[in-house]
């Protein structure tokens, strides 16, 4: 895919990706027009169509493509597509004063300041019974609903010198003015165009709903909500999409990896390992030699050398940004030198810019998919992402031209035959 297209939908993408239910369904409507069929986990699978998809719990999805001539190895990419985000408690609506107000908890690990003052928008998923039967609905305002307002200077005078905010009393947003707790159900009712049904409960995100936006001399900078993890998304989707290969390939995105990723749909549960057991029986694979044979991408952002505070970065492998994705290398994470030669030698073969990018000792960054993912399926791993900054803050920032490099690693990937033989290796 040329820059230019890329760029115009990765941000219609983001756009509608407002959450993990939203993006999910952005993501089966893509995979629907490319004659994708779904198939269910309750389901028996007897017979694997070439191309096709299964769900879990609305909010982690798994892609798979099978080739003609299926060779004994399973190409992965793993990303996350859960966000940070003020995510709504049950029965939270409360009056302060003549505000309608409702109790939030954090979901990730919010950047707090970032969520000030922001045009919140709200998504998600609700129950909604009809007669006798109660039905998942996945719904988005798309427009503004809520914000949390700062408090001014003039009140209090440390804001611009000790801003320590509390997440119980300085984040609940204001929805409306109103003088009962129960307009909250008819305000739910009425954007829902709802009448006697019943409102059950609800996973419903409050998040920062404007728009993705280029700036800078040649337009090198997006300024976005979401970009920690959709730019993963949207890369891994485009590239599984376009590619063409005799391996198995497989496109992942889990929900609840900013939570720790042990939920029933998350990394860190069976969902890969229970869909790659089922795709290497009916195709009379053995497993433990497939998974042997088999690669994993698991691509998370990282950050970038902040310009005011350069001291936050490491040494020597500094995330720049404009130079390329990055292959990420902690005590923590996936990587090894024999892939990430391997990759390094692909990508300087197809001209696709790269960079190393370490944390400093002292910063040490979290868990990532992969390694979560190797708990059930062990194969050879690598980390990778882009490097931003204002990472969980409501709107981030990243050059675009390095999710346009990942984009392109991963289009390749997916098309090459990684060949191992005892101590060596080559790729074709």
């Amino acid at each position: 895919m040329k820059k230019e297209l890329f760029i115009k939908n990765i941000k219609q993408f983001i756009e509608k990706g407002t959450c993990c239910f939203t993006c999910v369904k952005e993501i089966k409507e893509r995979l629907q027009k490319e004659n994708f069929q779904e198939l269910y986990e309750t389901e028996e699978w007897k017979k694997l169509p070439e191309s096709f998809y299964v769900t879990r719990n609305d909010s982690s999805l798994i892609a798979i493509k099978i080739p003609e001539k299926v060779q004994n190895s399973f190409h992965i990419i793993t990303t996350h597509l859960d966000t940070p985000a003020l995510l709504l408690k049950p029965n939270g609506e409360f009056l302060s004063e003549n505000y309608l107000e409702y109790n939030i908890m954090p979901y990730g690990g919010l950047l707090n300041y970032g969520w000030l003052d922001k045009n919140l928008s709200l998504a998600g998923r609700i129950l909604i019974k009809k007669k006798n039967t109660w039905n998942s609905k996945i719904i988005d305002f798309q427009k503004t609903v809520a914000v949390v307002p700062s408090v001014a200077i003039h009140q209090n005078d440390k804001a611009n010198s000790n801003l320590d905010l509390n997440m119980q009393n300085d984040l609940q947003p204001v929805f409306f003015l109103s003088e009962k707790t129960s307009d909250w159900i008819d305000f739910l009712k009425k954007e829902l165009k709802l009448t006697t049904e019943t409102i059950g409960d609800y996973e419903l995100f409050l998040y920062d709903n404007s728009k993705p936006e280029l700036f800078g001399k040649k337009d090198e900078f997006l300024l976005s909500p979401r970009i920690d993890n959709l730019t993963s998304v949207y890369a891994a989707l485009e590239s599984f999409l376009e590619s063409t290969s005799e391996n198995i390939q497989v496109f992942c995105s889990f929900n609840n990896e900013e939570i720790g990723s042990l939920t029933k749909e998350g990394a860190d549960s069976n969902f890969l390992l229970d869909t790659l057991k089922k795709i290497a029986a009916i195709l009379n694979l053995d497993v433990t030699s497939t998974f042997a044979n088999s690669w994993i991408i698991s691509s998370d952002n990282t950050h970038a050398i902040h310009p005011n505070h350069p001291e936050y970065a490491d040494k020597t492998s500094k995330g720049i940004m404009g130079k390329g994705f990055a292959i990420i290398k902690e005590t923590n994470s996936t990587t090894d030198s024999i892939f990430s030669t391997l990759l390094k030698d692909l990508c300087t073969t197809k001209k696709i810019k790269y960079q190393d990018i370490t944390a400093k000792n002292d910063l040490v960054g979290g868990s990532t998919l992969s390694g979560l993912s190797l708990r059930h399926v062990s194969v050879a791993s690598i980390d990778v992402g882009i490097p931003e900054l204002a990472m969980h803050s409501s709107k981030e920032l990243c050059a675009i031209e390095d999710v346009y490099m990942l984009y392109k690693m991963m289009f390749e990937f997916y098309q090459t035959k990684f060949i191992q033989k005892k101590e060596t290796f080559t790729f074709k």
